[in-house]
């Protein structure tokens, strides 16, 4: 009877980090499944390079491979403990950081770090910047949408329907259909109703604009999709048999 066999790694590596930025070496801990762009991030406090850094693996000095997907996690790459990671930039001259006192070594000043175009905090500034676009552009697009969709409910909504009004936290309301469009105080479409009693806001009109007549604080003005047509009689109706 055959066997079958399963191969576990562990979650994480220990790689000795090398420079050409300065002399000194860091053996850390990573988890197999950072991506290599988040590596890099760490790298960039680790060593003081920036995020154009190339990365090369070495195993007993021999060169192993380049870690170049930044997308790719760390543990896609043939990674073994003690292995080296080596971290190359152009950008930073050998040794650009290092001095007698081993306080200056990583010191840059303020103003030429605010330079850096490829600095650790360029890159979360940006990544923070496409975070926000990214989120106005949807919610612009959910609103974009739901205008879509109350102008189609708008559509089917009539002057003089019996309606029923269902407003998040309020009790129900029934009314007669007044006005369906667009208006001054608010943009988008809205459907104006006189109620059947003096559960309203207004007499028809917002904002010195009059949109229909009815007795104060019999008016109100909904959105199309918190109004439901049908037959709603009012109540001295439902007293006559």
């Amino acid at each position: 009877m055959s066997e079958s066999y399963s191969v576990i790694t562990a979650p994480q590596v220990k790689l000795t980090v090398t420079s050409s930025i300065n002399s000194f070496s860091s053996l850390r801990r990573f988890s197999k499944s950072l991506t290599i762009a988040d590596l890099k991030c760490k790298l960039v406090m680790l060593t003081g390079a920036t995020l154009n850094m190339t990365l090369e693996l070495y195993k007993d000095k021999k060169f192993i491979c380049n870690i170049d997907d930044d997308t790719a996690l760390l543990g896609s790459y043939p990674v073994d403990d003690d292995m080296i990671l080596h971290v190359t930039d152009t950008n930073v001259q050998c040794g650009e950081f290092e001095s007698g006192n081993v306080e200056d070594r990583y010191k840059i000043s303020e103003d030429a770090y605010a330079k850096q175009k490829d600095s650790f905090r360029a890159f979360k500034e940006q990544n923070l910047k496409n975070m926000y676009q990214a989120k106005d552009q949807m919610e612009a697009k959910n609103q974009e949408e739901k205008e879509k969709e109350e102008e189609e409910k708008a559509a089917t909504i009539k002057i003089d329907d019996r309606c029923e009004v269902t407003v998040k936290n309020q009790p129900k309301r029934l009314g007669t259909v007044k006005y369906v469009g667009l208006t001054e105080f608010q943009p988008g479409y809205w459907v104006g109703v006189q109620y059947d009693e003096p559960f309203g806001k207004n007499d028809g009109s917002v904002k010195g604009k009059r949109y229909f007549e009815c007795m104060m604080k019999y008016g109100g003005f909904v959105r199309p999709s918190n109004v439901t047509v049908g037959y709603y009689p009012e109540a001295n109706e439902l007293d006559e048999f």
